[in-house]
């Protein structure tokens, strides 16, 4: 009886095993698939791809980037990207977990006031107050530089409310007193004390702050004129005309534009998977 009802459970569990590899692999196609469809598409000419669907490479490659690169300039997109990316999340990753630092260990009036109004922007787009922002920077004379872009990651409330919880529960108040007995500043104890310990959620924050930078377009369209200032989005928008559109070059400018964000998750991957199984081990 026993060895028939193991049987039965044994059968009923890979049924269930074998549903859920299913799953997992038509949603790996789903994200891999477009991806696949975007490197093919770089290769093949407008014509091509405006009469059917392409799932082999073709023979354009190099007309389609030289006609890029003979319209924009995509490399110096791509660095404008890359600095205005990297410095998007140093300081926003740096700022929000040295403020929530703040708000979790230093016992001050209206600290949980205080806390609930950073939240509270949080509830509010971003889009909201775009147009205020542009005055802002119009009558400070900050139009047409990278600082407009910047001002705003020295205040991230989601940075904030999520270090402030991964400090609570991972950085207890004895090492920081322990730390302090020895002759260690705030910002020592911070730098080379807090920090290492919540680097793995800092890690997964960073890697969505520099893929959300990257992909920024209404902002630095907004705040930013001049052509060699442009973002490397920017560009590529300005290869889809009015009448026509080069489909080959707007999909070889969009492939260019992922790779900095493929190699920013290979470096950051073991750090981002720490992040999200922290809570797992915690006895």
């Amino acid at each position: 009886m026993e060895k028939k009802e193991l049987k039965k459970y044994s059968v009923k569990t890979k049924f269930f095993r074998a549903i859920t590899y299913g799953v997992l692999v038509l949603l790996a196609l789903i994200c891999i698939v477009p991806f696949y469809n975007m490197i093919i598409n770089c290769t093949h000419d407008n014509a091509a791809l405006a009469t059917s669907f392409q799932m082999t490479p073709g023979k354009s490659l190099k007309t389609n980037y030289q006609h890029l690169a003979a319209n924009v300039n995509i490399w110096r997109g791509l660095f404008n990207s890359l600095f205005i990316s990297l410095a998007s999340t140093v300081i926003t990753v740096y700022v929000g977990a040295l403020t929530a630092y703040g708000f979790a260990k230093y016992k001050f009036k209206y600290n949980k006031q205080l806390f609930w109004l950073v939240l509270a922007t949080m509830m509010l787009p971003g889009q909201l107050g775009i147009i205020g922002y542009f005055q802002l920077m119009n009558n400070i004379h900050m139009l047409d530089n990278y600082a407009a872009l910047l001002i705003t990651c020295f205040a991230p409330p989601a940075m904030v409310f999520w270090n402030r919880q991964y400090i609570d529960s991972y950085v207890p108040d004895e090492l920081i007193e322990s730390a302090r007995i020895d002759g260690c500043g705030e910002f020592r104890i911070f730098n080379e004390i807090i920090f290492p310990i919540i680097m793995p959620g800092v890690a997964t924050q960073a890697i969505f702050t520099f893929v959300e930078s990257w992909n920024a377009f209404v902002k630095p369209s907004i705040l930013l004129f001049s052509q060699d200032k442009f973002t490397l989005p920017i560009l590529v928008q300005q290869m889809q005309g009015v009448y026509k559109n080069d489909y080959g070059t707007v999909y070889i400018g969009v492939a260019l534009s992922v790779i900095p964000i493929l190699i920013m998750f290979v470096l950051c991957s073991r750090r981002i998977l720490e992040g999200a199984t922290a809570g797992a081990v915690k006895g």
